[in-house]
């Protein structure tokens, strides 16, 4: 059902790309149940890859993916993405809706439409994690410098278009202060959505541990591996993307490659794992809220959106993204993992949920379109 308020507004919905579902698209999603009768800008679409709601939304895809190997190798043309989001025309809109983590809140359109844009992160990869994505020892020297050489126009161009958000949503403190800073913004924290009515905790425990997400740099699925190489322990990952190929090369025979899975697998690793394992600096995360949901603990690096969503009593930290410091880390919640207490974790999940999402998203954007509308 669309926002009671605001129905009879023509409404678009704009997300970077669409290539799987991962934390972005399930807030998406959510906006697609807001307004079915909105359509959707993309990038890229791939359709078999997206829940049936997004799917049955009309999705207006950009120039990017009739590029050779758009669909695949889309991540190459970044320098291009700043243009193909411009060229769609919102000319016969009333609101833009943007979920944004890369260009989506940089739409064109004219002042009479409003524009309140959701971000789950600034251009992490131009901005503070410039260094994980391009400066690797083994990132190339070509994409070395290719990246080097595009920073500040992509820097330039994500700051001065923050000015085209009438209003800025997003889904951490943690993000509401990048925003801040590179935007001279402020936003207002809405936590993304977790389905917490899929995830209930299970009867029993095994030995292994468990990462769950896209193989990304910021994600840090190489640290993982180089730690429980030397551990010898159990690691189980679910996922996909750019550096799974490099992990699997360096990985030793304790350490399974799963890829993509069903939700009813999912749960039951999730139920059964000794621990969630997220090494990486995420704008939010939910993987480590679906974990908790199963009364499973999580070993997190600390820092970004962990330090929202995971507690002491609910996790443990390392300070330093490092292999030592990972290994500590595992070692500790090797001595003290029956020690988490299921009501620990039935607190913490209370403050998240995709109803308390949906309900403060439909808020949000009807209080900003008519403030808007009453000062326009």
């Amino acid at each position: 059902m669309s926002a009671p308020l605001l129905k009879g507004l023509k409404v678009a919905l704009v997300h970077d790309w669409l290539t799987g579902m991962r934390g972005g698209e399930k807030c998406l999603e959510v906006l697609c149940e807001l307004f079915p009768d909105a359509d959707l800008y993309t990038l890229i679409p791939q359709k078999g890859e997206l829940s049936d709601t997004i799917e049955a939304m009309p999705i207006h895809p950009s120039f990017v993916q009739h590029l050779p190997f758009g669909l695949k190798k889309y991540r190459h043309y970044l320098p291009l993405f700043p243009t193909a989001i411009e060229q769609f025309d919102f000319s016969a809109y009333d609101l833009i809706v943007s979920s944004s983590h890369c260009v989506a809140k940089g739409v064109k359109h004219y002042d009479s439409v409003y524009h309140i844009s959701y971000v789950h992160t600034p251009m992490r990869y131009v901005w503070d994690q410039f260094g994980v994505y391009f400066r690797q020892p083994r990132t190339s020297w070509p994409v070395r410098i290719g990246a080097e050489l595009m920073r500040p126009y992509l820097q330039r161009w994500d700051h001065n278009t923050a000015k085209r958000v009438d209003t800025f949503l997003c889904n951490s403190d943690n993000i509401r202060k990048k925003i801040l800073e590179y935007y001279g913004r402020e936003s207002q924290v809405i936590y993304p959505p977790v389905d917490l009515s899929r995830f209930k905790p299970g009867d029993t425990k095994a030995g292994y541990y468990l990462m769950v997400g896209a193989f990304a740099p910021n994600k840090r699925v190489d640290l993982a591996v180089e730690a429980f190489n030397q551990l010898k322990l159990p690691l189980k990952i679910s996922g996909s993307g750019q550096d799974e190929e490099y992990c699997r090369s360096i990985a030793g025979d304790n350490i399974e490659f799963l890829g993509a899975l069903s939700n009813e697998k999912l749960l039951e690793l999730y139920q059964q794992a000794r621990a969630l394992v997220f090494p990486g600096e995420d704008d939010f995360g939910i993987t480590p809220l679906e974990a908790q949901a199963c009364n499973t603990p999580v070993i997190a690096f600390a820092s970004g959106g962990a330090l929202e969503t995971v507690t002491e009593q609910t996790g443990v930290f390392f300070a330093e993204q490092n292999v030592e410091a990972l290994i500590e880390a595992v070692e500790k919640m090797e001595r003290s993992w029956k020690s988490f207490a299921p009501e620990a974790f039935q607190l913490q999940m209370s403050r998240f949920g995709r109803g308390h999402y949906k309900e403060q998203m439909a808020h949000a954007i009807e209080f900003g379109y008519r403030q808007w509308k009453a000062e326009f």
